[in-house]
């Protein structure tokens, strides 16, 4: 009754120096050490799936170590505070989100003039006449303006239709032409003139 204290402090001693009392201390030690270590590897792991930088999640992880056991869930804390908002995987998901609403909407064909939805096989606007496609002359299949030649059927649209005829056209030998050979006043290989025939420079002298 004399000293409290002293008996309050030899009933501490008695309660931890019990078996059981031990070994739940020990146990939550090691569930602390353990929860610690899962701690650093969850930060570890997560920093990894959030950023390409190979050097941050080794830096999440010491994060987490640097807080000792007792005080790791400070470290935590501070971790979700920093960390990046966004996985690598929900980045990557909305880019492939945005660049398929991209695509759908450069697949819808408008009109360059009225900035109205047409079709693929239209040729002209029927809002404001503006021309959309041409028809190849060759094949006749619907090509684009500025197509340099057909898809089709290979029909080049810049080349000259004289140009591409003189091209297929099959070349004309041309043997030189010989002068006959003249000889004595007379040409060789000439036809002989009938009798009484004029010759071209003689006068007419009517009967």
């Amino acid at each position: 009754m004399n000293d409290p204290l002293g008996a309050l402090g030899g009933a501490m001693s008695a309660f931890f120096a019990n078996a059981v009392v031990q070994l739940i201390l020990y146990a939550a030690f090691f569930y602390m050490i353990l929860l610690w270590i899962t701690a650093a590897y969850w930060a570890f792991r997560d920093m990894r799936d959030r950023t390409e930088n190979p050097v941050l999640p080794f830096l999440a992880t010491g994060l987490i170590i640097m807080f000792l056991p007792f005080f790791f869930p400070l470290g935590v804390v501070v971790y979700r505070v920093v960390r990046p908002p966004e996985r690598l995987g929900d980045v990557y998901e909305r880019n492939l989100a945005e660049e398929a609403l991209l695509a759908e909407v450069e697949a819808v064909k408008t009109c360059r003039s009225c900035d109205r939805r047409v079709d693929a096989e239209w040729i002209i606007c029927p809002w404001c006449r503006q021309r959309l496609n041409r028809v190849c002359p060759n094949c006749e299949r619907l090509v684009g303006l500025d197509w340099s030649l057909c898809a089709w059927c290979g029909k080049d649209f810049e080349k000259p239709v004289v140009e591409q005829v003189l091209g297929t056209a099959p070349a004309v030998s041309r043997a030189p032409i010989q002068a006959p050979a003249i000889s004595g006043g007379s040409v060789r290989g000439a036809t002989p003139r009938p009798a009484g025939a004029m010759s071209p420079g003689e006068p007419f002298a009517g009967r």
